[in-house]
């Protein structure tokens, strides 16, 4: 690859522009009017240059994402010209660049085609030969400040980007951003580079038609600010099948930690990763790029610096609080102990770094006139040699993936007579306004100055602007003042008061005291899951019943749901019928299946055989959704080492009670190592076998998800792996590996390994092609097994079954008895073996049902014994924590002075360095802990402002 950072002469342009024609027939570029490729693509970039003029010209491009702009804007770098590009999707911004620096020719766009206006003839302008291209630094504002990038500028950040996402020809991009957008322009830039393809649209991710075109494109990744997520979440994007998504990236402001983890897990989940970058205008797009293998576990952090670039951090000294980082005053974190050496000023240093600002059209005959950035952010380096973001040092915002210059809001609005700060929290712009004021007029003008929706802005009053002893605006302050103003934020699925004729935090209460009881632990949050608290497929179908009893409704993923989130319905489910989810419906119907065909139940059909190899591929199925989860490793498998003794104890307790008063049972029996020591040591019985095989085969997977580079190897490519241990377990199946012969060699653990394997790829198989891969092979290895063909197709039936259907609906009580088979049905498949040869002969229907019962009953009073040992042991602590229960913090910002106010009340304020390190261990939000982040596109009106829209 060309080396980072080429030297450009006169004349020059970027390579990935004048290389185009290399990449040949390849497809350029897809529309919904057909393709284009980078041959023909090269012809029409030629004729447009002519349409440009002769010699080197300042050339205005009014860009919108169509096709005819792309070939205008490539072809005026081809040609040497200067591109000052503007948004076209509005007269405004375009009128003012045109204003300020008079360019020679501009392009905008009329309908599907663009309209080429030659100001004078020749060139008015005296143009650096490095120049290439200017772009705005303030986002929409108006501000006619611009960034000077050069040819080498872009060429370098293309060959970077291009580098570490490890673009591919065959890579696939749409235009999410708009190309004026340095984010938007800089997929471009990468893609034409690589001989990648782009989807070219101007629709929005919220469009099914923009979907259409993604998949008939056969897109391989998406960009997108925070906002974009946000509509992705509407539009159900962990839903939708994109066979061919390889990575998502994101950058454009910071996107909340936790945010970051759950699109990380879901791109494990569904085979993409997600890229988190960080970058500037100044930068040529970027700068840092957080690897995808740590999204999920180092989602605060923007990363390390892109291939070719660096970071130092400036020491703070001299900060004042006017200027502070976001959530505290720069002095705050340096008076922290410990963590000050870490934190300063972010400033990097690369070939993408920009020529300079221009201010007026004769800034643009300046070379380069800087060779490092100064960022404006406050940020630390973490242990891991990673970077995060803790605050800023200037003035600048970041909403909806705009950058806001808020001096230049506030100029705007003393234009119109009001005294006014803004501040921000990366998802709104709070404007505090001094006096009285028109708070909807208010919001309206910095809405249409900035290009943000309304509901992005949020205006409060105040008297007067709190103001520091040099006369500057308290910014620390008015933050404050701005997060005391705002509104809560609702939870992702709002809570209705009425539920259930309910509180919401009473409901909330008994959720978290319902995940305690069942799952028996003391450490339930409201950010804790089923999963990361532990739970397993035993507990699962309980805890389900029970919370469904509860919620009235239960969302499809509610076991990786935080418990915050689960809300009750607005209107609870009242009919006839609920839904059971599938495998624990397969549960339930197997274990009736195994007691039945010992108890002869069955006989008069000529048997049933095949629940108990259902069972094993259940097992997997689980396995897979409870335990390869994004959790840390050490975690994880001290979860499935806990599920593993979910099994085992009480399955070692019963038998070495059988063994104390019967004489078909031994020691083998009672290590659950029958099929190594064989009948003669282990007596003539193998009546647990299925206990034995799937206890044998979880405790050789913890062993192998303990090994890191297993463990990142699942992680990176889940249904690969799963695929992979299916691939080895059909080695026995297919006799490769050759077993032992015997009466039991469908019964050994080596032996169905294949079958909890086609439930593990039945779990991770995500999209259609997935799933048709995994009933293929299903259908390909199953017949043949057992040499029985009614028991092959249970067993096929159930994984089909597994493989494509979610949830089922029943009738309330079946499903009832449903859940209560399917969480007793280890107690169930224990005790049967005692209880139906009582009844097989003379009723055997009778046995199975009393099987069942006594099955049912040895359940509830197994768990009756941990939940009370559970109670009992976790009895200290709740004495230890009931003596210290926390004091409730005063709403609002204090005042500064009161007579009324004793000191030694007050709230202990910690530094901001110390908060940053105590949110960290907690799992918290980073560098502004105590900052709560509003969806973009939520109303948030203050007290005031409903009057005024009242009235």
């Amino acid at each position: 690859m060309t080396s980072v950072g080429l030297p450009c002469v006169a004349g020059s342009t970027a390579f990935f522009v004048r290389e185009l024609a290399r990449h040949g027939e390849r497809t350029a570029v897809v529309t919904a009017e057909g393709q284009l490729s980078y041959r023909e693509l090269r012809t029409r970039v030629d004729e447009a240059a002519a349409r440009l003029g002769p010699g080197r010209r300042l050339v205005l491009l009014a860009a919108v994402n169509s096709l005819d702009v792309l070939v205008m804007y490539l072809a005026a770098l081809s040609a040497g010209h200067v591109v000052l590009l503007a948004p076209g999707d509005g007269p405004g911004p375009a009128a003012s660049l045109v204003t300020a620096y008079d360019p020679d020719v501009v392009v905008r766009p009329v309908g599907a085609a663009v309209e080429v206006e030659h100001r004078r003839d020749g060139s008015g302008h005296d143009l650096h030969p490095d120049l290439a291209l200017l772009l705005s630094t303030s986002g929409s504002t108006g501000s006619p400040k611009l960034v000077r990038l050069s040819y080498a500028n872009l060429q370098a950040n293309a060959e970077s980007i291009a580098e570490y996402l490890e673009l591919r020809p065959e890579d696939r991009a749409p235009t999410t951003l708009p190309m004026y957008y340095c984010y938007g322009l800089s997929v471009v830039h990468s893609h034409l580079w690589r001989g990648a393809g782009l989807i070219l649209t101007s629709r929005s991710v919220t469009d099914p038609c923009f979907w259409d075109l993604f998949r008939a494109g056969k897109g391989t990744s998406l960009a997108g600010v925070p906002y974009t997520f946000d509509l992705l979440d509407r539009v159900g994007f962990d839903q939708m099948p994109l066979p061919h998504l390889r990575y998502v990236t994101q950058a454009g402001g910071r996107l909340p930690p936790d945010r970051v983890r759950r699109y990380a897990r879901l791109g494990q989940r569904d085979g993409w990763d997600l890229v988190v970058m960080y970058g500037q205008t100044e930068a040529t797009a970027r700068m840092a790029y957080l690897p995808p293998r740590l999204a999920a576990t180092h989602p605060h952090t923007i990363g390390m610096p892109i291939p070719g670039g660096s970071f130092r951090l400036e020491p703070l000294a001299g900060a004042g609080r006017d200027d502070g980082p976001v959530g505290d005053s720069a002095d705050g974190l340096a008076g922290a102990g410990g963590v000050a050496d870490a934190v300063g000023e972010l400033v990097y240093t690369g070939p993408n770094v920009m020529m300079g600002y221009a201010d007026s059209a004769a800034d643009l005959a300046l070379g380069s006139t800087l060779d490092e950035l100064r960022t404006g952010d406050i940020a630390r380096r973490t242990d891991d040699g990673l970077y995060e973001i803790v605050g800023r040092r200037t003035r600048f915002a970041k909403v909806f993936g705009l950058r806001i210059d808020l001096r230049r809001v506030e100029e705007v609005l003393a234009t119109d007579g009001l005294s006014a700060c803004c501040v921000t929290d990366d998802a709104a712009i709070d404007v505090v306004v001094a006096g009285p004021a028109d708070l909807l007029l208010v919001r309206g003008l910095v809405a249409r100055t900035c290009r943000l929706p309304d509901t992005a802005v949020r205006v409060h009053l105040v008297d007067a602007l709190p103001r520091l002893p040099t006369g500057k605006v308290d910014l620390v302050t008015m933050r404050r003042i701005a997060r005391a103003a705002a509104p809560p934020v609702p939870a992702a699925r709002p809570v209705a008061a009425s539920a259930h004729g309910r509180e919401p935090s009473d409901v909330a209460a008994d959720v978290r005291r319902l995940f305690a009881d069942v799952l028996r632990s003391d450490e339930v949050t409201e950010d804790s899951t089923f999963v990361s608290l532990g739970g397993d497929s035993l507990s699962y179908v309980d805890l389900s019943l029970r919370l469904e009893d509860l919620l009235g409704h239960l969302p499809a993923s509610w076991h990786t749901t935080p418990l915050r989130d689960l809300a009750p319905a607005a209107r609870p489910r009242r009919g006839r019928s609920a839904s059971v989810e599938i495998s624990a419906l397969l549960r339930a119907v197997a274990i009736v299946l195994i007691v039945g065909t010992h108890a002869n139940t069955f006989d008069a059909i000529g048997g049933l055989l095949g629940g108990a190899h259902l069972l094993i591929a259940v097992a997997g199925y689980n396995f897979a959704r409870f335990h390869l989860t994004s959790a840390p490793r050490s975690r994880r498998v001290r979860g499935l080492l806990r599920s593993t003794a979910q099994i085992a104890v009480p399955s070692v307790l019963f038998i070495t009670a059988l063994v104390l008063v019967m004489d078909e049972h031994n020691l083998a029996n009672i290590v659950l190592l029958t099929n190594v020591f064989g009948p003669d040591l282990a007596g003539p019985t193998w009546e647990f076998w299925f206990i034995e095989a799937l206890v044998q085969i979880l405790l050789v997977l913890a062993v192998l998800v303990s090994i890191p580079v297993l463990d990142r190897a699942q992680r990176r490519f889940p249904f690969a792996v799963a695929m992979g241990a299916l691939a080895v377990g059909l080695l026995t199946r297919f006799e490769v590996v050759v077993l032992p012969a015997g009466p039991r060699h469908t019964q050994t653990s080596v032996a169905v390994f294949w079958l909890f394997a086609l439930g593990w790829a039945a779990a991770a198989a995500t999209t259609v092609w997935r799933r048709l891969a995994v009933t293929a092979a299903a259908t390909l290895t199953i017949p043949g097994f057992f040499a029985d063909a009614r028991r092959e197709d249970i067993v096929l039936g159930g994984l089909v079954l597994l493989i494509w259907i979610s949830s089922v609906r029943c009738p309330r009580p079946l499903r009832r008895l449903a859940g209560v088979l399917a969480s007793s049905s280890l107690c169930i498949y224990l005790t049967h073996w005692q209880v139906f040869p009582l009844l097989q002969v003379d009723h055997p229907v009778l046995a199975l049902l009393a099987s069942l019962a006594v099955g049912v009953a040895a359940w509830r009073l197994w768990s009756g014994v941990t939940t009370l040992f559970g109670r009992l042991r976790l009895l200290p602590r709740s004495f230890v924590r009931a003596g210290r229960r926390p004091v409730p913090q005063p709403p609002g910002v204090p005042p500064a002075s009161s007579s009324r106010t004793r000191p030694h009340k007050q709230p202990k304020v910690r530094p901001a360095a110390a908060r940053l390190a105590c949110a960290r261990r907690r799992g918290g939000r980073g560098g502004r802990p105590d900052v709560e982040h509003p969806p973009p596109g939520m109303l948030h009106v203050t007290h005031l402002e409903s009057k005024v829209r009242m009235g």
